[in-house]
């Protein structure tokens, strides 16, 4: 995934809480550390990340990075397609202590959710059953910890709203991509909802059309970067001033200022992850 210059990206905001990124993929591996310098120095127009934890080893550079950065939080959790059978990180079962592991990891006071968890039955040959016991373990985990969760849901709505109705769990589902519909149903049991770039795209009718069902005091902006990268760097890889864009396409559906936007978005992101000026140091 081709990177993008940060000169080449345009934003005249500041504040940004981008609630949802993967510092850890891959795509980052030829220049993470200066890229996270730079978001950090001040000069960005980032406040503070929330990486969304994939599995056991994305934890642990989760808090790596946490304990390194003071406006880097963190969360733990086992996404549904480390389940997947023919790439997955679990495709041979999961750690029978699995759950420990992760009580344990929730401890330092730089984890604020449990994350990102959820379904995904977009590919062949997924295991339903596997995914739903995976789900509500870890929901069940949240509750006991007292965390909100961060939830990925795709191709699975039925199923994933009768989990909500089920566990009641406080939180944000991330990437938000489903129908106006969906989204009202999620909001009455107090979820947030985060878009990403993917608000930006051409295509995105429904998208657009659940983001003017979502009041403010209920919305997230976030990249999932380095995925979701809006016009004009489609295909490129995303990093978190990128919500800009994302901002600025939500003024254009709502008539509220871009910064405005993100003001209201990183208050509710503090509030969702339980992080208030006393618990971030000055950089």
């Amino acid at each position: 995934m081709e990177a993008v210059e940060l000169s080449a990206v345009e934003c005249d905001l500041n504040g940004i809480f981008d609630s949802h990124c993967h510092y850890d993929d891959a795509a980052f591996d030829s220049d993470r550390d200066a890229l996270l310098d730079y978001l950090f120095s001040g000069d960005s127009a980032v406040d503070c990340l929330m990486h969304a934890c994939t599995d056991l080893d994305s934890a642990e550079y989760g808090l790596r990075m946490a304990e390194r950065y003071d406006r880097y939080f963190t969360s733990v959790g086992l996404h549904p397609e480390t389940l997947d059978k023919e790439y997955g990180k679990y495709a041979d079962g999961l750690p029978t202590d699995y759950i420990d592991k992760m009580r344990k990891l929730a401890q330092h006071p730089k984890v604020r959710a449990i994350g990102e968890i959820g379904l995904d039955y977009h590919y062949e040959g997924y295991d339903k059953a596997s995914q739903i016991e995976l789900f509500e373990a870890q929901l069940e985990l949240a509750h006991e910890l007292d965390l909100p969760v961060i939830m990925h849901c795709r191709d699975a709505t039925e199923d994933f709203v009768g989990l909500m109705e089920k566990h009641r769990p406080r939180g944000v589902v991330h990437c938000f991509s489903g129908s106006a519909e969906t989204a009202e149903q999620l909001l009455k049991l107090g979820l947030y909802i985060g878009f990403t770039g993917a608000l930006t795209f051409k295509n995105a009718k429904k998208a657009k059309r659940a983001f003017g069902v979502v009041p403010t005091d209920r919305l997230l902006f976030e990249t999932d970067c380095p995925y979701m990268a809006p016009p004009p760097f489609r295909g490129k890889r995303c990093y978190s001033e990128m919500i800009a864009y994302v901002a600025a396409e939500a003024e254009s559906l709502s008539g509220i200022p871009a910064q405005h936007l993100v003001d209201i978005t990183n208050n509710n992101a503090k509030k969702l992850f339980g992080i208030f000026p006393d618990t971030i140091k000055e950089q």
